[in-house]
């Protein structure tokens, strides 16, 4: 059963879309067109031509007329009349990263997912307590929040999360983002300290300065003592500096 002819419409993926944008109509070696068939089990070199009645240079005749596809204002509008396009399009190596073709149900599915995703942060955020909007304030601002006052504090976290809704949720909820924060009030606070341009990691308490953790090559110091921390060896540590906390 064949599916049901209909105009279709696509838009460029960026947002500030140039007012005109061509796209390659024809697989080349400067720009390769190919489809892998599955069924085939090869690739398939690509080419539009209205003349034709397949988008596969091997199903096409030898008078196929190459025709330009151009984006106007970021927009294209492909009628049901020129079902070869469609199918070309749908094919395309470009589709889904330069352009995109119109759901106006998905795109407002997608649309109230985030407006969803927003409130529901905004509402965490607003009922979160002061030592949970200070854990945000040290591990995602990576700010010291000794130096904030309680209403910059909620202002930040509620801009963080109007803003960036979905990676706010994501940290709220990651549980080692506690242990994060405390890995770093044990430097605001002196406990521990960074030599050696932060490679290597020390106690920094009177009766003790000795070197704690060596950080590897290219590795985020503090996610590295969030994971240190969590090993047989780090446990111990963990406790014995968060009661210094205490």
């Amino acid at each position: 059963m064949k599916s049901e002819l209909k105009n279709k419409a696509y838009k460029l993926t960026r947002n500030a879309a140039p007012l005109s944008f061509m796209i390659p109509a024809r697989n080349s070696a400067r720009t390769p067109l190919l489809y892998f068939d599955e069924e085939k089990g090869y690739n398939r070199p690509l080419r539009y031509a209205r003349n034709q009645k397949s988008p596969f240079e091997d199903e096409q005749d030898g008078n196929a007329i190459v025709e330009p596809i151009i984006f106007e204002d970021g927009m294209l509008t492909v009628p049901k009349t020129n079902p070869v396009l469609q199918e070309f399009l749908n094919y395309h190596p470009m589709n889904g990263k330069k352009f995109v073709e119109i759901n106006k149900t998905k795109d407002a599915q997608e649309e109230y997912d985030y407006m969803t995703t927003e409130v529901d942060a905004l509402i965490e955020a607003r009922s979160m307590s002061i030592d949970q909007m200070e854990i945000i304030g040290r591990v995602i601002f990576n700010k010291d929040v000794s130096l904030m006052s309680t209403s910059e504090l909620k202002r930040d976290v509620l801009v963080f999360a109007k803003t960036n809704p979905e990676m706010f949720m994501r940290a709220v909820n990651d549980p080692s983002l506690k242990l994060q924060s405390n890995v770093q009030r044990f430097f605001d606070n002196s406990l521990l300290s960074f030599r050696n341009h932060k490679r290597d990691v020390h106690y920094n308490l009177p009766n003790n300065k000795k070197r704690m953790a060596i950080i590897p090559f290219e590795a985020d110091p503090m996610e590295y003592l969030s994971e240190w921390f969590k090993s047989d060896e780090g446990v111990e540590v963990l406790q014995f500096l968060e009661k210094q906390l205490d």
